[in-house]
């Protein structure tokens, strides 16, 4: 039987944030939403009078996240369920992308989801249970040009999500990386961030791959309410799973970089055994 519970959701104005939260209300859950503007926050509110509980916050100020969270459980109720799916996607080759860019992509995409993570702890280990949802992508187990930033901080929390989970297993609080192979969201729409192009030599690799993505967006394979459903499904398991694959599209690229990985650990197996004492 399904527990009603409090979903605090990170960027809910489009989506996966938007999908789920709007699934989770229909299934009778109430969900407190992040957006970035009152407009949005009107938008979201509208969708249910008690249900939707909007907040303006932007993840990247600390003490901001704090401040909403404690007011959040002291006026709402415990949070249940932190989904960190507020992100953004920056498209540009690693030697034409400005430091600043790299580094915004991981101030959002990362210490956004830390801090979110860090506000929500307390109240979840005193309580002895939770669970946090971390939105990752295929991109944090495969790889492709033009987007390498991306996908650092995408293999980053996927590796902080698999070792938080083993931290909070005493405390009965679950983590899992969802990891959406190519949805039908805004991500290489209005949501990406593009560097300007500069340096000819990477055109032949990076050129056709951009222009793919381009015809590809509102194309994809996948639904996102399909997605927000197989969520709600996971975060009713008594043991949800620490990895979650979301699309066939992405089961089929990470399980081919597994296999690549093993040949290549094979390959290498002499030279790895040799620096043994």
């Amino acid at each position: 039987m399904m527990s009603l519970k409090n979903f605090l959701i990170t960027g809910v104005s489009s989506g996966f944030g938007q999908a789920l939260a709007q699934e989770a209300i229909k299934a009778g859950h109430k969900v407190i939403g992040t957006v970035r503007n009152a407009e949005d926050l009107k938008k979201f509110e509208a969708l249910d009078e008690v249900n939707a509980v909007g907040r303006i916050l932007d993840v990247r100020e600390t003490e901001q996240i704090n401040e909403m969270v404690a007011e959040v459980e002291s006026t709402v109720g415990s949070i249940d369920v932190l989904v960190n799916n507020a992100g953004y996607g920056h498209e540009g080759i690693m030697e034409e992308s400005s430091i600043d860019e790299i580094q915004q992509q991981f101030d959002v995409n990362v210490f956004g989801g830390i801090s979110m993570i860090k506000a929500v702890l307390p109240g979840m280990r005193k309580r002895r249970r939770g669970h946090i949802l971390n939105i990752t992508s295929m991109g944090g187990y495969i790889t492709m040009p033009g987007i390498s930033d991306y996908c650092g901080s995408k293999f980053a929390m996927v590796g902080i999500s698999e070792s938080l989970n083993k931290e909070l297993e005493p405390f009965n609080v679950s983590v899992t990386s969802v990891a959406p192979g190519s949805f039908r969201t805004d991500w290489a729409g209005r949501s990406m961030s593009r560097t300007k192009r500069s340096i000819s030599d990477y055109d032949d690799i990076f050129e056709p791959i951009r222009k793919a993505r381009a015809e590809k967006s509102g194309k994809q394979l996948g639904d996102p309410c399909k997605a927000a459903d197989a969520m709600l499904k996971i975060v009713e398991l008594e043991n949800p799973p620490v990895h979650l694959v979301l699309g066939s599209d992405a089961l089929k690229l990470i399980k081919g970089q597994l296999e690549f990985l093993t040949t290549e650990l094979e390959k290498w197996e002499t030279i790895t055994r040799s620096t043994d004492g």
